[in-house]
Parts: C-alpha cells; structure tokens; sequence
C-alpha cells in the first residue's frame, strides 16, 4: 500500500497513527489496564493527539493521564469532553470538542465524527452517544475507525461520502459485531483493507479475527489484516 502514514495496533480498540508529518496519534488508548497490550507499549509518552470514540473505561483508558504528562489535544464528543473537563481534570484547553456530522482540522489530518450503534458513559455518568471516526490524512489515506458498534446501513453512505482506506471493525461479538456482521459491514463499506479489533481481550469476547477474515475475502473485495498487538502494519 502505498503511504506514509505509520500504524500500529495496540491491542483491543487501541490504535497508534504517525502522520507523514510526524504527528502523533493515539486512538482509544485503553493500555496499562489491557492485558493484550505488549508491557513495552502500555506507556506513551510522546503523543500530539488523543481521539476518542466513546466513553467506556475500555476506549477512555490511560487518556487523562497520557494528557497530562504529554499535555496533548483529546478530541471527542461534546458531553465526554465536557465529562472529562468538569468531574476528571483535563485541562480545558486541550479539550476538542465535536459531534456527528463535524469534522475538525488540524495541521496534518482531520477527523470526521459519525454514528455508531452502541452506548456511551464513563464511570456511571452519561457520556454522550457513541461515535465512529473518520481520520483523513491529507494527499495519503483515510483511517476509518468505527468504534463499538453494529452493522447499521448509513456504513454504505460512509463509504461513499469518505472512500476509506483502511477500516478497523469491531467484531469480538457480545458488545459488539460478530465476524459474520463484521464483514458485513465490509461489504456496505467496500474498503480496500480492514483490521479487526475489539475480540480476544475479555472472556465474552469471542469473536475469530480468523473467520471475519474468512467470511469478509469471501463476499467482498477488501482484504483483512490481522496484526499481532503491538505489531505495525503500516509502517
């Protein structure tokens, strides 16, 4: 594939993303808690940006710490950044706030929030609803991450409007898609690649990367990655 934008998966829903630029982002950095993340990578300390896709503990994760020893931007939801702000000490003026429909630019990239069909609160309080987001790095690709969810049909409109390159598509089941939904929501995306994520973390989460693969070359035309977590797959 031909770009120069850096990923590596973390494990769980936990992304890296190094623009050409340089820029660093972490998606959902559910880390130090995560027991399918490698030891060498539960702590990061040289991050520019945190993208957050809801509010539960599992895609929160390390953000609040990780903002202030980096003192990097967290962007998300209007009631999870103002959550965060009010009752758990982010500084507010790393605070991005946004919802569905917006996008917001930064100097390299931007991302565009989207629906997700799941639910959203951190520690008990509501947290606005959940979202999937599209990252576009500007003249390379667009990373589509879609969050927790299930399949819904807006995924076609998704990718018509955005194109993705890469999809990553939660598809442990229990709280989330199943393979077989997964590549589903392949289909209606019709994405070059997709990387599955959100299995194999918890016991409920059961979910075979090796049949969303399976099921998802077999009725579409994108083909599934399938990194080791602390693996890069785009380098």
């Amino acid at each position: 594939m031909d770009t120069s934008v850096q990923a590596q998966w973390l494990g769980h829903s936990a992304f890296k993303l190094t623009s050409p630029e340089g820029t660093t982002i972490l998606v959902d950095p559910f880390l130090s808690g995560n027991p399918t993340t490698p030891d060498e990578y539960k702590q990061q300390d040289d991050v520019d940006f945190i993208l957050l896709t809801h509010g539960h503990e599992d895609h929160v994760g390390d953000t609040l710490d990780i903002a202030e020893e980096t003192g990097c931007k967290v962007v998300t939801m209007v009631e999870l950044s103002r959550l965060l702000v009010s009752k758990h000490g982010l500084n507010e003026d790393q605070a991005v706030e946004f919802n569905k429909g917006g996008t917001v630019a930064f100097d390299d990239f931007s991302v565009t929030m989207v629906s997700a069909n799941h639910s959203s609160s951190f520690q008990g309080d509501y947290a606005g609803e959940p979202a999937g987001l599209v990252i576009s790095f500007y003249d390379d690709i667009t990373f589509y991450h879609l969050g927790d969810t299930n399949i819904f049909y807006e995924l076609e409109l998704y990718g018509e409007l955005y194109e993705p390159d890469i999809v990553a598509v939660p598809m442990g089941d229990h709280y989330t898609m199943g393979p077989g939904e997964g590549a589903m929501a392949c289909d209606l995306l019709q994405a070059d690649y997709a990387v599955p994520i959100h299995y194999g973390t918890f016991p409920p989460l059961t979910g075979d990367p090796e049949d969303f693969k399976k099921y998802t070359e077999k009725s579409t035309d994108t083909e599934v990655w399938i990194p080791k977590a602390g693996e890069n797959f785009l380098a």
